[in-house]
């Protein structure tokens, strides 16, 4: 029951229809006793900068879940960010402190790389090739750098874009070998499609699957179905898979944390979602 003591937590995107967050956090805000709701609010990039500032002059916002297409805007809108959101270049989440300032931060990599690992998959040593370099392939990419990554390439159907993030990598991670310009996935351990390829039906693939090799971790972002053309493909060539929810259910518990609420466990959360596709 949502009350007028009830904290809202925004959920900013466009379009809405994809996202799946309020049906995670809502049921465990009911489950947990805690009087807070997650609401999703489609805003349109020509409308966000404006809106954003709008936006935290409500009382009873505690901060705001931010999703495509408008993670990268946000890291200008805040009076103060993280170091993960500046190696990333984007943000996903927002805390309105007690003085009324914004501080971002970013937690897709995160969720991400601990999924990962949750699968039995070291990440230290290896080699990653991340398509796509916009906000979540950027955040993506800056974790596994963290991560101990030996290499990594990094490929965005608009060059520039992927020529920025490989020298923001370069910068922050000396050691590591970064390469960009090429979306060819043989000799990965790791290959992560950050792109929004697979949100709509006859989508290309991201890839040649037929180039993945059948020891190397596949991983998706996209939410709108849990087994994307993407990953079906990758599972008939042998390689183990990582669905888009994955990230989102391991960067939860971070959330929370943030926000100031109790915790919980990926696990947890997966018992008491209630996600449908």
């Amino acid at each position: 029951m949502i009350s007028g003591k009830t904290t809202l937590i925004a959920h900013l995107g466009y379009p809405t229809e994809s996202f799946k967050a309020p049906m995670i956090y809502n049921p465990y805000f009911d489950a947990a006793g805690i009087d807070a709701v997650v609401v999703p609010m489609g805003v349109k990039p020509e409308g966000y900068p404006a809106f954003l500032p709008l936006l935290f002059r409500l009382t009873n916002i505690r901060g705001a879940l931010v999703t495509m297409p408008h993670k990268v805007t946000t890291v200008s809108l805040l009076d103060e960010v993280t170091t993960t959101v500046k190696v990333a270049g984007s943000c996903n989440a927002i805390l309105r402190r007690p003085d009324g300032s914004l501080l971002g931060d970013m937690f897709d990599g995160a969720g991400f790389t601990r999924g990962v690992e949750r699968n039995g998959r070291p990440i230290a040593g290896t080699r990653a090739l991340v398509v796509g370099s916009g906000g979540v392939g950027c955040a993506i990419a800056a974790s596994l750098a963290a991560a101990g990554l030996a290499g990594i390439g990094v490929y965005d159907a608009h060059p520039a874009a992927a020529e920025a993030l490989g020298a923001r990598l370069r910068q922050h991670y000396p050691r590591l070998e970064v390469t960009t310009g090429s979306n060819d996935p043989a000799g990965y351990d790791i290959v992560v499609n950050a792109t929004p390829l697979g949100m709509k039906d006859g989508d290309p693939l991201p890839v040649d699957v037929d180039r993945i090799d059948p020891a190397t971790f596949v991983g998706e972002v996209v939410m709108k179905q849990e087994f994307t053309p993407f990953l079906r493909a990758a599972q008939a060539k042998g390689c183990q898979t990582q669905v888009g929810t994955d990230m989102l259910f391991e960067q939860i518990p971070a959330y929370l944390e943030f926000f100031g609420f109790p915790t919980t466990t990926p696990d947890h959360l997966r018992a008491v979602a209630k996600l449908d596709y």
